[in-house]
């Protein structure tokens, strides 16, 4: 069965999609990344799709959908290197992908995991680690 992989960056899970997501796909990471997330104690993903050319409604909805799975995990999700063409699908499609943040690369993208979790220990009055 074919696997989007997935890599521990310290505290961060990374996924880069360089295949055309199918929902079967979609539905395989979202039960993989979300045992990772657990056995690795990750408190940030990362999901790279600068190699998606296409994100339909489906794929859009499981990309929210395995952000609010991994903030009940007590992980932030950024996604990544989201195409102009995408950004335009998913508006006109009405998916605002609630609880995803967007970055343009990334660097930028594990720059906002890191200001994120700093800012969630700080108000938690935890110091981050």
């Amino acid at each position: 069965m074919e696997r989007i992989p997935i890599l521990k960056m310290g505290r961060f899970l990374l996924v880069t999609v360089q295949v055309d997501m199918h929902d079967r796909l979609a539905m395989t990471l979202q039960d993989d990344l979300t045992g990772r997330i657990v056995k690795d104690r990750a408190h940030g993903v990362l999901i790279d799709i600068s190699s998606l050319e296409i994100v339909d409604s489906f794929i859009g909805r499981m990309i929210g959908n395995i952000a609010s799975m991994a903030r009940v995990l007590d992980a932030e999700t950024v996604v990544v290197g989201m195409r102009p063409a995408v950004a335009i699908t998913l508006v006109e499609l009405g998916l605002s992908l609630p609880g995803v943040r967007t970055a343009l690369n990334v660097d930028r993208g594990v720059e906002l995991l890191k200001g994120c979790i700093e800012e969630r220990a700080q108000g938690n009055g935890h110091v981050a680690g």
